[in-house]
């Protein structure tokens, strides 16, 4: 069974993100590109006169850039460059939606070293549904969001800088990955994903406390992420603890300030202890100069599904 047995590959309308006017707007049109990323969705944007938006419910598939990208649109959108959509010959469920667009990507190895899908893409095989699928549906109430608010706009001029040191503890983590006893506690590793975590483990080393960010010292220099529970770390990873109270909400503020560091460390620069305790982000301050932590929290309420985090 091919692609184009049950879609229609169809060209999108292939805009250029930069001649549309951009918008906070919630009433915004998604505009869906050929990232990888936030289901292709890379801004919201004002209606343009004379272009009616793309369907809710098809398919967007990324024929150049990351190819085989593949997600479905819940609501109208704007397509740019290389982008296919493939709209269902027969009517399927969310469920078998997602399948597929899951079962496309696993195609994407076939692409590398620039080759693109647009001639193969109806070409391209697709197992069979499962029949555990066939009777499966995902309880979405659990990923709803309550919190609609939109986040506010602010400026980051007035910013004040901060190092490190005045505001974490730092230790290294010093698990290793060799003869490790897996169990129930992640371990941080200097990856780039999954939150950090490689593995779970039920060593007997010193885990950390939960309520701690971790920074890649090494490999993905740079990725940080908030630890809510116990958790052990290898070497290749900063512990910061922090020397205020951190929640997880002032903890989603400070590591994408964090992640926005990661430029100065490529090429192999590695972030070890040392240099990041002098190492320096900028930070919304208060009238006291200090760092203002009730509007980083705040601020991450703000958005939706921070209800959910």
């Amino acid at each position: 069974m091919k692609v184009s047995d049950l879609f229609e590959p169809k060209y999108g309308i292939n805009l250029e993100l930069n001649t549309c006017e951009i918008t906070d707007s919630p009433d915004g049109i998604n505009f869906v590109s050929r990232t990888s990323k936030n289901n292709g969705i890379v801004a919201k944007v004002k209606k343009i006169e004379g272009k009616e938006p793309q369907p809710a419910g098809v398919l967007t598939c990324a024929c150049g850039g990351s190819v085989l990208s593949t997600f479905v649109q819940l609501k109208p959108f704007y397509s740019g460059r290389d982008l296919y959509l493939l709209i269902p010959k027969k009517e399927m469920s969310l469920e078998e939606k997602l399948f597929y667009c899951h079962a496309i990507k696993m195609n994407a190895y076939r692409y590398q070293y620039g080759r693109q899908a647009n001639k193969t893409l109806g070409d391209i095989e697709l197992p069979e549904l499962p029949e555990w699928l066939k009777n499966t549906k995902i309880d979405y109430s659990k990923i709803k969001t309550t919190n609609n608010n939109p986040s506010e706009v602010f400026d980051t001029k007035g910013w004040k800088e901060f190092t490190f040191e005045e505001l974490f503890e730092i230790e290294k983590g010093n698990q290793t990955m060799t003869d490790i006893d897996v169990g129930t506690i992640p371990v941080v590793s200097s990856s780039d994903s999954d939150n950090g975590v490689t593995i779970y483990t039920n060593d007997s080393e010193e885990k950390f406390s939960g309520n701690k960010i971790t920074v890649a010292a090494n490999g993905s220099v740079g990725s940080a992420f908030y630890q809510p529970d116990d958790f052990f770390a290898t070497g290749d990873v900063n512990v910061l603890i922090p020397k205020f109270k951190l929640n997880k909400y002032i903890a989603m503020f400070i590591i994408t300030v964090i992640q926005k560091e990661k430029y100065r460390f490529s090429y192999g620069r590695k972030w070890g202890k040392e240099k990041m305790l002098q190492s320096k982000i900028k930070l919304p301050p208060d009238e006291n100069g200090n760092p203002n932590w009730q509007y980083m929290e705040n601020y991450i309420k703000t958005f939706p599904y921070s209800d959910l985090i």
